[in-house]
């Protein structure tokens, strides 16, 4: 387990753009600049829990469209490290090709307000980044009656979370005596459960790449000690998902809530909408068996509005921008297909029904 953890702190490592490392061809001052297929709007403040401002990148395509659906994007990296720039190319790539609006979020890590966040905020950040885009995204021509959710690695986990339990909410979130969330941005006037009664937080698809859903497997793996290389990399002491002194062993409830693996709805009480699972064929943290283990898990529970696509001979982190020679993966070589296939399976849903 050791060995698996510091191979997705290597795998998982915030890249750089290749084409700023090497040299660019020349250019003919003839050729005329590229249009970008939409309007970008950067670091829009959408909340600011504790005093730490939280933004969002805002990609609308120019085609013409009065409205279009919304994909509500999160970033990986552990939830320790990384910010929406490793997805800037990802993001880029859905506005320019398809009829979405992307918004491309950060949400707090654990190292944040000096190493004191809790992982059930970092889950709070993200219900509240998805009701403040259904509140604001009809003025950048967004319909906020049909969102999207995606992410990968720890964003995967994340946009998992807002598909199985965007109705847990409670406005005392992990404090009281039963564990649920209490988004960062609520509608004005609104309170978290009266939120969660008129159903808010409900999204029309989810598209999850190479998700993590065992929370509690990987604190009991080791995911809160030095072994995990994530922390030394984030410049933070290891610690507990949710502070000193509570731990998987002696306190299971907390990480169990926060792990898609043990919060499954059954079918018959409440129906997830249409899922699109992606992970490449070589991928050793979140494998192929992981998240097929996941699936057959939805299968039982009655859910039957799922993709599975394996992205063969691709390791993790395929989606991130830039390029990363020791790990052989570079976004322009590893994305596009899998991207395609997200935009082939939103299209079926929202442009050929």
């Amino acid at each position: 387990m050791k060995f698996l953890t510091i191979v997705f702190a290597f795998v998982s490592i915030a890249v750089t753009s290749w084409a700023q490392s090497r040299p660019q061809a020349s250019v003919s001052v003839s050729q005329p600049p590229v249009k970008e297929r939409f309007i970008k709007v950067s670091d829009i403040v959408w909340a600011s829990p504790k005093g730490q401002n939280l933004t969002m990148d805002i990609y609308t395509p120019n085609t013409g469209k009065a409205s279009y659906p919304v994909i509500v994007m999160f970033h990986g990296g552990a939830w320790l490290i990384n910010n929406k720039s490793i997805m800037e190319e990802a993001s880029a790539y859905l506005a320019n090709n398809s009829d979405y609006v992307v918004c491309n979020v950060n949400y707090r890590l654990l190292p944040d307000q000096n190493n004191t966040v809790k992982l059930n905020e970092v889950v709070e950040d993200v219900f509240g980044a998805v009701l403040w885009v259904k509140d604001n995204i009809a003025r950048y021509k967004g319909n906020p009656g049909q969102v999207i959710v995606t992410g990968d690695s720890a964003g995967g986990h994340l946009a998992t979370m807002i598909a199985t339990q965007g109705n847990n909410l409670e406005s005392d979130g992990f404090a009281g005596p039963t564990l649920g969330f209490t988004p960062t941005y609520l509608p004005k006037g609104k309170t978290a459960e009266q939120v969660a009664k008129e159903n808010g937080l409900a999204v029309q698809a989810a598209i999850i790449s190479y998700g993590a859903f065992d929370l509690y497997g990987s604190a009991l793996g080791g995911f809160e000690k030095d072994s995990n290389f994530f922390w030394a990399m984030a410049k933070a002491k290891s610690r507990g998902l949710f502070g000193d002194g509570i731990n998987a062993t002696d306190n299971p409830a907390p990480y169990k809530q926060v792990s898609p693996l043990y919060n499954i709805p059954k079918a018959s009480e409440r129906k997830l909408p249409p899922l699109l699972f992606t992970v490449g064929s070589k991928d050793n943290l979140t494998t192929p068996a992981s998240i097929e283990a996941y699936i057959a898990k939805l299968k039982e529970a009655g859910h039957t509005e799922i993709e599975y696509w394996v992205h063969e001979g691709r390791p993790h982190a395929y989606l991130d921008s830039g390029s990363n020679e020791f790990l052989g993966i570079s976004f322009k070589k590893d994305a596009p297909q899998a991207l395609d296939k997200m935009i082939a399976f939103l299209n079926k849903i929202f442009y050929q029904g």
